[in-house]
């Protein structure tokens, strides 16, 4: 019996299907940011940064901080 491991399905969704400000957190969190270095870079609580990858997870379908990062990379953020 063999294995095989597959990457998660995640909808590819153009950019343009996010906020700018919700591109920008996602910018941050992909490159390694906390919520609170996000927060603090974009200027906003740590709560509203929340509320902005909750909306990501929700407008595509994702699950992990590892499926937005590789979103954010294939959407060249």
């Amino acid at each position: 019996m063999s294995l095989t491991l597959t990457a998660p399905h995640v909808a590819e969704a153009p950019a343009s299907a996010l906020a700018p400000r919700e591109q920008e957190a996602l910018r941050h969190i992909a490159s390694g940011c906390t919520y609170l270095q996000t927060a603090r870079l974009m200027g906003l609580s740590k709560h509203t940064v929340d509320a902005y990858l909750r909306r990501i997870r929700a407008k595509l379908g994702i699950n992990t901080t590892a499926e937005m990062t590789r979103l954010a990379i294939s959407l060249g953020l």
